[in-house]
């Protein structure tokens, strides 16, 4: 979290708005965090976006598109691998933006499949909270152990694999 993964996805996407290509972004309908129709950024940059109930909504909805955005793909279910290369293979370009590993620092949802499969992979880093290295993990600041938590500062801190495992340690 807080690595600017949202306002990367937001950038490419916006560049092949501006290029006359036709783009569609999805987000999981459960991310309505700062807007339910849009995808939005820490730093306040929003595009419109769908807010879709599984991977298998983006194929249906996907129609005549040059260019898909997914973002948070951690919160979709593991059929967004076969989505994201049914796209590909047809010829569409895929932007996907997600976590991939979960707060205790273990492969999060479809991302690492897609990372395994994808042309290209970003990896973009926050800064440790604790020691400003690069942060590689998002430590959750609260007591709630579900999997999927929505937060923001206050709930999550991004922390580098040193810091990180002194706190987990300390668990």
């Amino acid at each position: 979290m807080f690595s600017g993964k949202t306002e990367e996805l937001i950038r490419r996407l916006r560049r092949a708005k501006f290029a006359n290509q036709r783009v569609e972004i999805f987000k999981p309908i459960l991310d309505v965090r700062y807007s339910e129709t849009e995808v939005v950024s820490h730093d306040d940059h929003a595009i419109r976006s769908t807010p879709v109930e599984s991977s298998g909504s983006i194929l249906l909805l996907a129609g005549e598109v040059d260019v898909v955005g997914v973002d948070e793909a951690q919160f979709f279910d593991n059929h967004l691998v076969v989505v994201c290369k049914e796209l590909a293979d047809s010829g569409v370009r895929v932007i996907v933006a997600g976590l991939d590993m979960d707060y205790l620092g273990k492969p999060f949802g479809p991302v690492p499949h897609l990372m395994a499969m994808a042309e290209y992979v970003t990896k973009v880093h926050a800064i440790c909270m604790r020691c400003g290295n690069l942060a590689h993990h998002s430590h959750r600041l609260t007591d709630n152990n579900k999997l999927v938590v929505l937060g923001e500062k206050d709930t999550y801190e991004p922390l580098c694999r040193h810091c990180f495992n002194k706190m987990m340690e300390a668990l």
